[in-house]
């Protein structure tokens, strides 16, 4: 890389100030941060999707009963703004690019996948509240006899 290519590329790196709790975390939330909350029944969790757009992706969220997570989606590729017809390349790119993801994690402990509660929110989150699976009592629940 020569002086001339370095002092291009310092150019390109635009400059961002953050304030207010923009500050506290990174200018660009990364793809697949997890958050998971723990109640008596069930597990809640949010998953950061920036850049997926309910109406024009896919996302498949799998839920098995030993408590695995998996989602899958694409993140558009977007190059035209609204109100304009120009195509833009990009020089700097903070944010995920466009393509397909997938993300894995566990839960704490095991659910059932049949009740599950999704919601993707406006904002680029998307929340499950499942229910914790429940085990059968171990005297087998029969009166006795």
């Amino acid at each position: 890389m020569d002086g001339q290519d370095f002092a291009d590329r310092s150019q390109l790196k635009p400059a961002v100030v953050l304030t207010g709790t923009a500050k506290e975390g990174s200018a660009a939330p990364p793809i697949g941060l997890v958050d998971v909350g723990v109640s008596d029944g069930a597990y809640l969790f949010r998953v950061a999707l920036p850049g997926v757009r309910k109406d024009q992706s896919k996302v498949k969220c799998e839920i098995q009963r030993d408590g695995k997570v998996h989602i899958e989606g694409v993140i558009t590729g977007v190059g035209v703004p609204k109100d304009s017809s120009a195509v833009f390349q990009m020089k700097v790119q903070q944010l995920c690019p466009p393509g397909p993801f997938s993300i894995s994690f566990n839960l704490p402990g095991p659910v059932d996948p049949r009740l599950s509660s999704p919601t993707f929110r406006p904002d680029g989150i998307l929340e499950v509240v499942v229910m914790k699976r429940r085990t059968p009592p171990t005297d087998g629940g029969l009166p006795p006899q």
